[in-house]
């Protein structure tokens, strides 16, 4: 029997650590010889990450409104949806993406405070029947955050619109995280992101191996 498909995200503030889990938990899954495919949003698929260069780095005299930024958010997940994350997910694969519509909810709703009920639309809209099997929230206070994306070498020197947001805004996106964590407990699961790397690997695979059992 072929394999069962899996679609895990992983949400958190700036810094949390996304990257470095979403490659350990890849080697995890190859080691099972299960094909994974890792992913990001905004982002994925060529013309998502056209959609992140908009979102993410665009600077100059004309802003990127709060309206527009949600709605291109939507837009690059509508397609990072349909062209890579249901097809993987399809023929068997483990999709880990590195932030979903979660994210929306949190930086959008809770941090720009739009429209809470136009957000929980939009994002069934982009997403459809698309929804994760699990979300692991690595939670860290923005302070620490800050203080590691400071020293990060792949973004250094690089324009990031919402990480140069005020410590406020920071601290909104993480309430917003651990509220929907606390809504929806039997798929987000929350993580401490002030552990060792290593540590933190196997608490997640833990979740998983408790959550989906023989992979």
């Amino acid at each position: 029997m072929a394999a069962k498909g899996l679609f895990i995200t992983f949400e958190g503030p700036e810094g949390a650590g996304k990257t470095t889990q979403l490659k350990m938990l890849s080697g995890y899954f190859a080691g099972l010889g299960r094909e994974c495919v890792v992913t990001r949003e905004p982002g994925g698929t060529p013309i998502a990450e056209q959609l992140r260069e908009l979102v993410k780095h665009h600077s100059g005299d004309e802003p990127v409104f709060a309206e527009t930024e949600l709605l291109l958010f939507a837009a690059s997940r509508a397609q990072h949806v349909r062209f890579l994350i249901e097809p993987a997910v399809a023929r068997g694969s483990v999709v880990l993406c590195d932030r979903f519509a979660d994210s929306t909810t949190a930086y959008q709703g809770y941090a720009r405070q739009l429209d809470m009920d136009f957000i929980r639309r939009l994002n069934q809209y982009a997403v459809g029947n698309c929804v994760p099997d699990m979300t692991i929230l690595l939670d860290l206070p923005p302070e620490d955050g800050f203080k590691r994306t400071a020293t990060r070498m792949e973004t250094a020197g690089r324009h990031d619109r919402i990480e140069a947001e005020a410590l406020t805004f920071h601290h909104l996106v993480r309430q917003g995280f651990l509220a929907i964590a606390k809504a929806e407990p039997q798929r987000v699961k929350v993580v401490s992101a002030l552990a060792a790397a290593e540590v933190i690997h196997q608490q997640i695979t833990e979740l998983i191996r408790n959550a989906f059992g023989p992979l």
